[in-house]
């Protein structure tokens, strides 16, 4: 029944009329769409818990086994991000308000009529042509490096941008864990950039800065009166970030008794405001982060499990700055760039020391560390580069030109009758020592290339616990 055609976007119909469905089948097919047609709910749910791509779904809300409206939230919580277009005979206007909070793309009313169904397939069309762009855009920039304000071509970074793309079309909760300073917020905003709440708030709440008499009030609202000082209503959080994404950061500093209205919060999409007894619908996703190990917290008794087990849907772990190897100089470049634009003067380069310091500091404070480290040297540097004293690194992240041929602070002393392919391992294994065997570093150092210092240590059999 399926026929491809020149958009090879891929399209499920559910509906119960062999008629309407064979008619909207053949609609779709004549404009290219793949097309697969289906009589009953339980019929798209095997398609839909076997993950079959699709990029569109029209369903019935009537259906023979159930309500159209169910299959929302799996059909738009697939990897690929389906769009969704449901149908009806009935006239209530209820019915279309709870299918667009739900997710749904679009409303059309049975009978259908064609003029109207043409213009809801315009619509679905120019959004999958959006979205198609969009993702070939990200997946370039991806390549270079930059993703949604993350920086990065490491591995590790490659990674966590995958998993973004994966991730965002849905709208499943997403745990960030990293240490400080590693970029959690910068993931929860990319999420949402690339997600389909992107046109809506963004709110980010820091769960350990809030004192904690005041965090039920600060997520949730409340009415006037409800404590002494509350001479106005308040919305918290939650409504704030209504139709967006909510950013809990440090979600394993909330306080026990919050995180049990929290679980039940996000369980059925209502709250209260404190002080208040009507309840009202939230519609956010939500993306929590912590710089604890989270099972760890569990254990500890930190964080609840059941709390646990429903935010971490989506995990995202961020990599130590330490452990991203050339990303370090990366950024280091792009935020001199930003500093250098923001005080309205020329970019200075990087001396090859300095490059040799970033690369073999530790970067304890991460992302955040390397910041501000460039910052200041933008700033207070005086010659015509920026040099390692420039940084302000702590000892063990200064390499000073005279340091180059060093060995933790002795020369490398080479007799005269070395071979030179001796004299060349005892030069590295001396400078992987002094540089900790930051493999970046070195190969900096020594004016070769990564890959070619990595086939030399192998080729020797050099390892860091010789």
């Amino acid at each position: 029944m399926s026929t491809s055609g020149p958009t090879g976007w891929r399209a499920l119909v559910v509906e119960d009329e062999p008629a309407s469905r064979s008619a909207l089948a053949t609609l779709l097919e004549l404009r290219g769409f793949v097309v697969t047609a289906v009589a009953s709910l339980a019929e798209a749910r095997v398609l839909i818990e076997e993950k079959v791509p699709l990029d569109v779904a029209f369903t019935d809300l009537g259906l023979p086994d159930g309500d159209g409206l169910a299959l929302i939230g799996p059909l738009i919580g697939l990897p690929s991000g389906c769009a969704v277009v449901v149908s009806t005979g009935e006239l209530r206007l209820e019915r279309a308000v709870e299918a667009m909070r739900l997710g749904a793309s679009d409303y059309l009313t049975k009978p259908l009529d064609m003029a109207a169904l043409q213009l809801a397939l315009g619509r679905i069309e120019r959004q999958l042509d959006d979205r198609d762009e969009r993702l070939r855009l990200g997946r370039e920039l991806m390549r270079h490096g930059s993703y949604q304000g993350l920086v990065g071509r490491s591995a590790a970074m490659q990674a966590v941008f995958e998993i973004i793309e994966r991730a965002a079309p849905s709208d499943l909760p997403v745990l960030v864990r990293g240490e400080s300073g590693t970029g959690k917020e910068l993931v929860a905003r990319a999420v949402h950039q690339v997600s389909r709440r992107r046109r809506g708030p963004f709110v980010a709440v820091n769960c350990g800065a809030i004192p904690a008499q005041l965090a039920e009030s600060e997520l949730f609202g409340h009415e006037r009166g409800a404590f002494t000082g509350a001479v106005t209503a308040k919305a918290g959080a939650f409504e704030r970030a209504h139709g967006g994404t909510l950013f809990l950061d440090e979600v394993t500093e909330m306080p026990l008794d919050l995180q049990v209205v929290l679980l039940r919060v996000l369980e059925v999409g209502r709250l209260t405001k404190v002080g208040g007894t009507k309840e009202q619908t939230v519609d956010v996703r939500i993306v929590a982060a912590t710089n604890r190990d989270p099972q760890q917290a569990v254990k500890s008794g930190k964080l609840r499990p059941d709390l646990y087990f429903r935010l971490n849907v989506i995990p995202v772990g961020l990599p130590a700055l330490r452990e991203r190897g050339d990303d370090v100089l990366m950024l280091a470049e792009h935020f001199r760039e930003a500093q250098s634009e923001a005080q309205g003067v020329a970019p200075v380069p990087f001396s090859r020391g300095a490059r040799e310091a970033m690369l073999a500091h530790s970067w304890e404070g991460n992302v955040r560390e390397l910041k501000n480290a460039v910052a200041r040297a933008v700033v207070m540097h005086r010659g015509a580069a920026i040099e390692p004293a420039d940084l302000d690194l702590p000892d063990g992240g200064v390499v000073s030109e005279s340091d180059k041929m060093a060995a933790g602070g002795d020369g490398v002393w080479i007799p005269s009758d070395t071979t030179l392919d001796t004299a060349e391992r005892m030069l590295v294994e001396a400078t992987l020592a002094r540089l900790r065997w930051n493999r970046a570093a070195t190969a900096l150092a020594l004016g070769i290339a990564p890959k070619t210092l990595y086939n030399k240590v192998r080729a020797w059999g050099l390892s860091e616990d010789a």
